[in-house]
């Protein structure tokens, strides 16, 4: 194994544990108790922008019975089709195409596990209104949000807790990515070290990965405060910068760019 591989590897790596925060091990009431003292949130909500696999792990979630409610979110936003296309694999004859992400998991839920959220938000098309429509939900039903466990696909996590952090600054915010994951070198190239129910293509996951540090670094260009404030102020390491630029050498344009069809309507 040459040492630019394993460079490449080690960055992608630094990158995708940065972002793909769990607080908790496991999605338990004995998880819950063990580090917060309580063992139950307000609210526990899967984002839409997830792979497949976030389906499995709100299942999951509602088995072990860690929240009060439930919520999926999601309208169509840049993960959709690539979503509808796991589901048409997961559920073979399911008439998918005018479902929003929250409209899919919902059935998906249905149909694998016989289970189903509370709660679809199906309007929003990015991260910021994906908080802040779920926000006026809870408000419009009555639902208390002092802790609210948030699932979202691992390469927006972090930024998805940030938005939490300046639209619901009070709130108590449990993270729990879908997934994590690692790369690691197999006969010379990059693979996934674990398969997760419908995970990206190696090449599309990196530059998931890549679009988030711009946008989490708090500077003119960023999302935080000192740019679009669109968040709250997040710190980025030297470390997850570095690993960044490396990165960035080998496929300066492979840094996602937002879509201006999935920005918030003024």
């Amino acid at each position: 194994m040459t040492d630019s591989i394993q460079t490449k590897v080690n960055a992608i790596n630094i990158l995708s544990d940065y972002l793909g925060v769990r607080d908790i091990p496991r999605l338990t009431k004995d998880c819950l108790k063990a580090k917060y003292d309580f063992d139950q949130a307000d609210l526990c909500i899967l984002y839409g922008g997830s792979i497949l696999a976030g389906g499995d792990i709100l299942a999951n979630a509602i088995k072990n019975g860690v929240a009060k409610h439930y919520v999926i979110s999601g309208g169509n936003g840049h993960t959709t089709q690539l979503l509808r296309d796991q589901m048409t694999q997961a559920l073979p004859g399911a008439e998918l195409q005018s479902l929003s992400e929250a409209e899919m998991f919902q059935l998906y839920l249905k149909q694998k596990y016989n289970l189903q959220a509370e709660f679809l938000e199906t309007a929003s098309t990015n991260c910021g209104n994906n908080v802040t429509n779920v926000l006026a939900l809870a408000k419009e039903n009555g639902l208390p949000t002092n802790r609210i466990i948030v699932m979202q696909d691992a390469t927006m996590q972090r930024r998805m807790h940030a938005v939490f952090r300046k639209e619901s600054p009070t709130s108590q915010i449990i993270n729990y990515a879908t997934y994590q994951n690692h790369v690691v070198v197999s006969d010379g190239q990059l693979v996934f070290e674990n398969q997760p129910a419908g995970m990206w293509k190696l090449d599309h996951f990196v530059t998931l990965l890549m679009g988030e540090v711009p946008r989490l670094t708090d500077n003119e260009n960023g999302y935080g405060p000192k740019g679009k404030n669109y968040l709250a102020h997040v710190d980025v390491s030297q470390k997850v910068t570095e690993a960044f630029e490396y990165l960035k050498k080998f496929n300066p344009k492979a840094v996602r760019t937002a879509n201006p069809a999935f920005a918030t309507k003024k």
